[in-house]
């Protein structure tokens, strides 16, 4: 579908070019952003979004970008209503206009990015009211001083038990009263901080339990037990701080510290320093030997290598020419090269796994979401069962309410031990503990985990479904050979083949464009580019129509038996036809299979999966592929709409599926299936939106990691409700019948809780281990 050009009485009621100039910007920054339309008439602004996104933050760029365009004087005057737009007539440059469609309907302007026609049904439509200036930020991290925190919290922890030994041990009477007094300042401290934010929100926790029996102990005089209660719980509560600081650093550790200026290089070779923030896309940098790369680029001219260890684990140097894209963050090791940018900070493949890293801890498991709302409940239960046994203690057993005896404890005394050992901590720290340890162990080796809730869903699966191009194969394709029938025309079908590959995101396309910059090809601008989905691309020009894409679409264009004279292309290799009424060629282009495949299709039969490729490619190859992996099932020449097909189909009877794909053709399959996995280099950004796991650097073997890992965060998990819950109900038991010292059930509470810790951050040292 083409962009259509506006009227001079279309822009009067609807939007000109400024505005789509701006939303073409909006469309080229913002993965997420799909569509956007413009109503005059209600003054609102409509956006499409596919996959996840962060709506507040959405809101703040696409206003800015309009913003930008009514800064302008065309702007201005185009809505104050006059509709004179006489300065702004000329329309957008080629490769902006073949990237976007535009609709006029009903006095509003709708402009979209270029898709395959199964995206549109996945567009999640919101309205916003037309935007005024924001300031637009690059987003990082939240400030790490908070990873130490728990550093402080120890050394009060240490202090209120070192306290409470003095007072109850060594210390004479006399001084008891004050070394206890400073034992529960110190032990309380961090508490009743939390324990004031939560009430200042209308909320009790069990912050505000413990708080509330360390100060019932003292006021029947059993001061002991009142610090050893405070100690043990900020003990466990520096641990808990620990450990989250431990998942940010492992985190942070992913990513060095960012340059903040890039060097800048105009038309006449100039340099000039420049904000990183403020880059564009298209701007040309040159990155000296040593540096890091300020944002993902595209090598314009010279070679080097970098490492890439920061974002993969791996020390390899990987070697980078013109045409190949380098990443943010990653450094040039000994070339100097001159980079395009491809997007600015804000976007870049860096900044975007940090997004989805701070995504990931927000979203919680099922069985945390259960955990929470159950918490909540059994906390109100228990200061309402232990209210109902003080007075069961004093008037049905006629206990002392408040003084103990030789003979016997008090109610008030049994009330606090059972108010202690009833209280879920370890229940609430069961699950978030494993889940953000699990995260952190990932995002350190290669596999970034968005949320609990795809921590335990991928330990569920049955069916694993593969993409072939760039999951099983390497997806780094390599023209092999240019034909063209009759033979001579070689060199133009190359041309035409990179002009209009050029604009496609295709892997096959990323192939050709790449072989057209390495021999220096020049582009041919065309007016007219169309994506015909699972066919190839049409494009039109002063040459006249070409067609470029799949063998049996061509020959069903042309309508002659040229293309079927000429024999299919072996096993292991694809092909691209070239066409118009005057010119036929072909592309032969080579995918290696990845040299873990093997190993991973292996592992995951052993795991008792079932393997499945799921692919857009002809079937002799695809049975090629499978015949070579060993994989149980294959299918062949889909298209969008028929990978999902299959992915509901793969999971009736109960099928837990896995679909592990890289491409905008494969984001609906990843959206339906029960976890989506996006290999994380070459992924679109579509796909990258969809999943729920990404496997970083396209390592496929980081999938059985993150398999491994999830059935052992399934199994810790549980290991954490059994310990939890089983230490309150033998606990609670003992209480009620008056069998156990509030001592001993403040060191089994808290003791739990330390286990329940400690046992979640096993996954952070030992990972996917099993075990």
């Amino acid at each position: 579908m083409s962009a259509t050009p506006s009227t001079p009485s279309s822009r009067r009621q609807t939007a000109g070019p400024c505005f789509t100039r701006a939303v073409t910007r909006a469309l080229a920054e913002e993965p997420a952003l799909e569509a956007v339309t413009l109503d005059r008439a209600r003054n609102t602004i409509s956006v499409a979004t596919l996959g996840r996104t962060d709506v507040a933050k959405l809101t703040e760029r696409v206003s800015a970008q309009i913003h930008a365009a009514e800064e302008t004087q065309d702007a201005c005057q185009l809505l104050r209503g006059t509709g004179d737009c006489s300065t702004c007539e000329s329309p957008l440059t080629g490769p902006e206009r073949q990237n976007i469609t535009i609709k006029h309907e009903h006095g509003a302007t709708t402009i979209a990015r270029v898709t395959c026609p199964t995206a549109p049904k996945f567009w999640r439509w919101r309205d916003l009211p037309f935007p005024k200036v924001v300031q637009r930020d690059v987003e990082f991290l939240e400030d790490h001083h908070h990873e130490d925190e728990w550093k402080p919290q120890l050394v009060l922890a240490i202090l209120c038990g070192a306290l409470g030994l003095l007072a109850a041990y060594v210390a004479p009477p006399a001084w008891r009263f004050p070394l206890f007094a400073l034992s529960y300042l110190a032990g309380a401290w961090f508490p009743a901080e939390e324990v004031w934010e939560r009430l200042r929100q209308r909320a009790i926790d069990v912050h505000f339990l413990m708080i509330a029996v360390a100060v019932g102990s003292a006021s029947i005089g059993a001061w002991g037990e009142g610090a050893t209660l405070l100690f043990l719980f900020s003990f466990s509560g520096a641990l808990e701080h620990y450990a989250l600081g431990r998942t940010q650093k492992e985190i942070r550790s992913l990513f060095r510290d960012a340059p903040k200026v890039a060097t800048l290089l105009d038309a006449q070779g100039g340099e000039t320093e420049m904000p990183v923030d403020q880059l564009r896309t298209g701007m040309r940098l040159l990155v000296k030997p040593g540096s890091q790369f300020p944002v993902d680029g595209e090598v314009l001219k010279g070679g080097t290598a970098t490492d890439e260890s920061n974002l993969t684990g791996e020390a390899t140097p990987v070697e980078k020419n013109v045409g190949d894209t380098v990443l943010a963050g990653t450094i040039n090791l000994w070339g100097a090269v001159e980079v395009g940018v491809l997007r600015p900070a804000a976007q870049s493949s860096l900044q975007r796994i940090i997004q989805l890293i701070k995504e990931a801890q927000q979203q919680k498991a099922p069985s945390q979401q259960f955990a929470d709302k159950f918490g909540t409940y059994y906390t109100y239960f228990v200061l309402a069962l232990s209210a109902v046994m003080f007075f069961v203690w004093w008037w049905g057993f006629h206990l002392p309410p408040f003084s103990s005896t030789a003979a016997a404890q008090s109610a008030f005394y049994r009330t606090m031990t059972l108010l202690v050992v009833a209280s879920p901590c370890a229940l609430v720290l069961s699950i978030p503990s494993a889940v953000l340890a699990a995260i952190a162990w990932g995002a350190r080796h290669g596999v970034l985990i968005r949320g609990g809730a795809a921590v335990e869903k991928l330990a569920e699966v049955t069916i694993v479904a593969l993409d072939k191009t760039g999951t099983l194969t390497t997806g780094e394709l390599r023209v092999e050979q240019v034909a063209s029938f009759p033979p001579g025309r070689e060199t133009e079908v190359a041309q035409v083949a990179y002009s209009l590959d050029r604009l496609s995101t295709h892997p096959l396309a990323r192939a050709v464009t790449r072989h057209g910059k390495q021999k220096g090809l020049t582009a041919i601008e065309f007016a007219h580019f169309e994506s015909v989905t699972g066919q190839g691309v049409r494009g039109r020009c002063e040459r006249g129509e070409y067609l470029l894409g799949r063998r049996e679409w061509i020959a069903s264009a042309r309508g002659d038996q040229a293309v079927a004279q000429v024999l299919p292309t072996a096993p292991g290799f694809s092909e691209i036809w070239l066409s118009n009424r005057e010119l036929l060629g072909r592309i032969i282009l080579r995918d290696d299979i990845r040299p873990q495949a093997q190993g991973v299709v292996d592992e995951l039969k052993a795991s008792g999966l079932r393997t499945v490729i799921l692919t857009g490619d002809r079937r002799a190859t695809a049975e090629h592929l499978k015949s070579e992996l060993h994989l149980d099932e294959v299918r062949a020449e889909l298209k969008p709409e028929e990978k999902v097909a299959a992915i509901k189909a793969l999971s009736e009877g109960g099928n837990r599926v896995a679909m592990i794909g890289d491409g905008v053709n494969d984001a609906p399959s990843l959206a339906v299936a029960h976890v989506g996995v996006a290999m994380g280099a070459r992924g679109s950004d579509a796909a990258l939106e969809q999943a729920d796991i990404v496997l970083m650097h396209d390592r496929l073997e980081n999938f059985l990691a993150a398999f491994r890992l999830s059935q052992r965060a399934r199994r810790v998990i549980r290991q954490n409700l059994v310990i939890s819950m089983g230490t309150v109900v033998v606990l609670v038991g003992f209480a009620l019948l008056g069998k156990i010292p509030l001592t001993i059930g403040v060191v089994g509470h808290e003791g739990s809780t330390v286990i329940v810790v400690m046992n979640s951050l096993r996954l952070l040292f030992g990972g996917a281990k099993q075990g």
